[in-house]
C-alpha cells in the first residue's frame, strides 16, 4: 500500500512495544487493524501482547542487548509504561525512532523530575519536597502540614510506593518503610480533593495536538475503579483541564500520547498529580465510545498519520475489572 505522505510508513511495518501487559495488548490489536506488525519485548512468556504479537522477545527490560535487537527488527518504537529501563529506551534511541522521547519519559518516571519540571512550567501542583534523607524529611515539617504523603520517587503505581504520614511519631517509621538505596523520596501535600480527573492529550510529529476530553477517576484502594465520561464537573473546569494538559504535551515536545492526572479541589482548583507518557487505564472507553480509541491514536503517530478524531459519540462508564476477580 502506498503511504498518504512520503512521512507515513507503509502497511507491514514494525512497530515495537516495550512490555507486554494489557496495554501493550491494546496496541498490538489497534495496530493489527491498521495493517502493522508488531515485536513486543518482555520477560515473560506469552505476555499479554505476546501471545497476539507477530513476534516476541524474551528478556529483561534492562537487557541492552535484547533493546537492541528489537531496534534492528522494528521501523518505531514505543512504551506501554514507565518503568522499563532507561538505558535500554536510549540504547533503543539511538538505532530507531523511538516515542514518547527518553527524555520525556525520564521526567515522567521520577516523581521528583516531573513535579519540578511541571513547577518551572508554572503547572499547578500540590506542594511538594525532594527527601533524600530522614533530617530532610523531618525538615519538611516546616512546610508541609500534616498529614501528608511520602512516595518513592521511582517505581511506584497504584498506591505502591507511597505511605501517609499522620504526626511526627510516623516520620522514622514512614522513612524507614520505603528508602532504598539510590532510590530518592518525594513528600507531597495531602489533597482533600472533590474529585480525581484525568485529560489524555495526543501530540504528533508535526505539533498537531488533539484531547480525549476529561474523564472523571473513582479509585477503590488506589487502583482505578470507575471511569466517568463526560466527567460531571462544569464546563469552565473541562477546557482548564484540556488547557493544562495541551501545555504539558506541548513544553514537552511529546511524540505521542500523554496522559495528566489532576485533582480537583474543593475550591475549585486544578492541581496535576501524576503524568503518564502512553496510553491510560481510564481512557479505555475510547474504544468503544470515541471515533479513535487512545490506542489507535497512538499507532497512528507512531506511523506519522494524520491524527484521528477523539470526540465522544457517547457517555460513557467503564468499569476496571482485575483479574483477580475470577480467583
Amino acid at each position: 500500500m502506498i503511504p498518504n505522505n512520503i512521512n507515513e510508513l507503509p502497511t507491514g511495518s514494525k512497530i515495537g512495544i516495550l512490555g507486554g501487559g494489557q496495554l501493550g495488548r491494546m496496541l498490538v490489536q489497534a495496530a493489527k487493524t491498521l495493517g502493522y506488525k508488531t515485536v513486543i519485548l518482555d520477560p515473560t512468556p506469552l505476555s499479554p501482547a505476546g501471545q497476539i504479537s507477530d513476534h516476541q522477545i524474551i528478556a529483561e527490560y534492562s537487557s541492552t542487548a535484547a533493546a537492541k535487537a528489537m531496534a534492528h527488527m522494528c521501523d518505531v518504537v514505543t512504551y506501554e509504561f514507565e518503568n522499563v529501563d532507561l538505558q535500554s529506551v536510549l540504547a533503543i534511541s539511538e538505532i530507531v525512532e523511538l516515542h514518547p522521547s527518553p527524555k520525556v519519559l525520564s521526567i515522567a518516571r521520577d516523581r521528583n523530575k516531573e513535579k519540578t519540571k511541571l513547577f518551572s512550567l508554572n503547572i499547578p501542583t500540590p506542594k511538594f519536597s525532594a527527601i533524600e534523607t530522614l533530617n530532610s524529611l523531618e525538615k519538611v515539617t516546616t512546610e508541609l502540614n500534616f498529614p501528608f504523603v511520602l512516595k518513592t520517587a521511582t517505581s511506584g503505581y497504584d498506591g505502591k510506593g507511597q505511605v501517609i504520614v499522620e504526626s511526627k511519631k510516623n516520620i522514622v517509621h514512614a522513612f524507614e518503610l520505603l528508602h532504598k538505596k539510590n532510590s530518592g523520596l518525594i513528600a507531597e501535600e495531602f489533597i482533600d480533593f472533590e474529585c480525581e480527573l484525568s485529560v489524555i492529550c495526543a501530540r504528533d510529529k508535526s505539533g498537531n495536538i488533539a484531547t480525549f476530553g476529561p474523564s472523571e477517576n473513582i479509585h477503590e484502594n488506589h487502583i482505578l475503579d470507575i471511569s466517568i465520561v463526560p466527567a460531571r464537573i462544569p464546563e469552565k473546569i473541562k477546557s482548564l483541564a484540556e488547557d493544562i494538559a495541551i501545555t504539558i504535551a506541548r513544553e514537552l515536545k511529546v511524540i505521542g500520547l500523554i496522559a495528566v492526572e489532576m485533582f480537583l479541589t474543593k475550591e475549585g482548583n486544578l492541581l496535576v498529580n501524576e503524568l503518564a507518557p502512553r496510553p491510560h487505564n481510564s481512557g479505555h472507553y475510547s474504544i468503544d465510545a470515541c471515533d479513535t480509541s487512545q490506542f489507535t491514536q497512538l499507532i497512528r503517530i507512531l506511523t506519522g498519520k494524520t491524527l484521528g478524531k477523539t470526540e465522544s459519540f457517547s457517555s460513557a462508564v467503564m468499569v476496571n475489572l482485575l483479574g483477580d476477580i475470577w480467583t
